[in-house]
């Protein structure tokens, strides 16, 4: 026998961060001591009340079975809770749904409403998935680059009236993965009378927003007047509770939209373990006393590895969330860079060209490493940096 792969595996670029683990791998075996910082992957341990009220779930025997497709009426009634605490925006059950993890929805959304030959609006640099499944559904990606000069917002007006007139979904993501910007009441603002105008489903990705420092809490797509009538905002607990194997997420926005993805998964999968969908209920009505101390941990890393570059003289952006976005020397690529550092110094790094062409000239490091092995990572770079 001789499977071979279908063509729309076959014109895909491999997942970079796949890759990735792979050198990862190799090294480790060669017996280097790594500091990793290149996936957005915590370190920190999920919450111990967040495992008491998992371990308590597990044994009601009613979990064992089925959950309902689109999320336990608990669940979602939470995530109803806990949008109205920290954002002020009111919800409904058909407005909310429950996924496995958001990686998932932000993948399906494309089943849903992209047809072979529309175009889905894509940033970049970005999350693979944005592009990488709206191929999957015969899509046509096209890239909005996001730049310094313009905080890292895409320039809506610059995009052809060619490309308008078939496009079917935008993704946005702020706080953004990988430059941590975070955008605008304005920029929503025109995010929805874009939308308005030209028919197209507004993806918000947002699982950046309770990883934020310095009291500046990110807001909410769906804050902006218009929003729930253009579109959808997916969430995971992943960030904001350290609960990335947990693969349990969410999104909620305009009921249609939202019924849309719901029927792709009806017929892909059958909805998150019923228990941990118990443990998310107890996160959610629980979140402003559990991720404060995560916060501030993230913060103290932040403030010790800019601190720490900056004194190398690189030029490090304003990290809104646990991303650090930062310029190579312009003698050198991001890719050519991030080879050199790992090379040279064991410290892992994602080139900006990992998220897209408009990635190169930058590198990102994840904080998901001690503050201590933080210290260690800037002083390994700062002794072979020879660029």
């Amino acid at each position: 026998m001789n499977p071979k792969l279908s063509k729309r595996v076959q014109s895909l670029p491999p997942y970079p961060f796949a890759d990735l683990d792979r050198k990862k791998v190799e090294l480790r075996k060669q017996g280097k001591d790594l500091i990793d910082l290149s996936i957005g992957d915590p370190d920190i341990p999920t919450p111990q009340p967040i495992i008491a009220a998992m371990q308590k779930a597990v044994t009601n025997a009613e979990y064992h079975r089925y959950p309902p497709y689109s999320g336990t009426v608990a669940f979602r009634e939470s995530v109803i809770r806990w949008y109205k605490r920290r954002f002020g925006v009111s919800l409904t059950l058909e407005e909310t749904l429950a996924l496995i993890g958001s990686k998932e929805g932000i993948a399906n959304i494309h089943y849903a409403f992209v047809n072979p030959g529309d175009v889905v609006l894509c940033p970049t640099p970005g999350y693979p998935v944005y592009s990488v499944a709206a191929q999957f559904a015969g899509g046509e990606p096209y890239f909005l680059p996001l730049r310094h000069d313009r905080a890292f917002l895409p320039d809506l007006n610059s995009i052809p009236d060619s490309v308008l007139k078939r496009a079917k979904l935008l993704h946005l993501n702020y706080p953004n993965n990988p430059t941590a910007a975070v955008a605008t009441e304005a920029f929503f603002k025109e995010v929805v009378a874009f939308a308005q105008k030209h028919n197209i489903i507004v993806c918000h990705d947002a699982p950046y927003t309770e990883i934020y420092f310095d009291n500046k809490k990110p807001i909410s797509f769906l804050q902006t007047p218009g929003a729930k009538e253009v579109g959808i905002e997916f969430h995971s607990l992943s960030k904001t509770f350290n609960m990335t194997g947990w693969r349990l997420g969410f999104a909620c926005g305009h009921k249609d939209v939202i019924a849309g993805l719901a029927k792709i998964k009806t017929n892909v999968d059958s909805g998150p373990f019923a228990a941990i969908q118990e443990a998310g209920v107890f996160s959610l009505d629980h979140e402003e006393g559990l991720t404060p101390s995560i916060r501030k941990e993230y913060q103290v890393r932040r403030d010790t590895l800019v601190t720490a570059l900056k004194k190398l003289n690189f030029e490090v952006t304003a990290p809104a969330t646990f991303y650090i976005w930062m310029s190579v020397p312009k003698n050198t690529t991001a890719t050519a860079f991030a080879a050199a550092i790992l090379e040279k110094s064991s410290v892992v790094v994602t080139p900006g060209t990992a998220f897209g062409k408009a990635g190169e000239g930058y590198i990102r490091f994840a904080l998901t490493a001690s503050v201590e092995r933080l210290k260690e990572a800037a002083e390994r770079i700062s002794i072979i940096r020879s660029w």
